[in-house]
């Protein structure tokens, strides 16, 4: 079971961002997956999480309205747009996945097992 991201950049305050995490090892049809996040000097958080089982997403208030978790089945792919980003979004963005939770709400507040590596985001005009 492997997590790939990529996608991170750097962008300008307002602007977008996708970020992109290929699975492989398992389906994109029943775990939960997510995107988190550290910034420097802070804890990680979650920041989306969907189920993909059922499409059910899960979103802390600080993004929501900002940033939209979707996956590519075809592609066993993981997105993250990010849209409206703010200095404070400046972190290491993770992917992740726990294969035995189907819950987005008890991924984002559990957190997964199985980790991508991290793609920097980094927000600054």
């Amino acid at each position: 079971v492997q997590l790939q991201a990529f996608g991170g950049g750097l962008v300008q305050p307002g602007g977008s961002l996708r970020l992109s995490c290929v699975a492989s090892g398992f389906t994109l049809d029943r775990p939960a997956v997510g995107w988190f996040r550290q910034a420097p000097g802070k804890e990680l958080e979650a920041v989306s999480c969907l189920s993909t089982n059922n499409d059910i997403t899960h979103y802390p208030d600080f993004v929501k309205g900002r940033f939209t978790i979707s996956t590519d089945k075809a592609k066993n792919t993981i997105y993250l747009q990010m849209n409206d980003l703010k200095p404070e979004d400046t972190a290491i963005y993770y992917c992740g996945t726990e294969l035995g939770l189907s819950s987005s709400y008890a991924l984002c507040h559990i957190g997964p097992r199985t980790w991508g590596q991290g793609t920097l985001v980094t927000v600054s005009s």
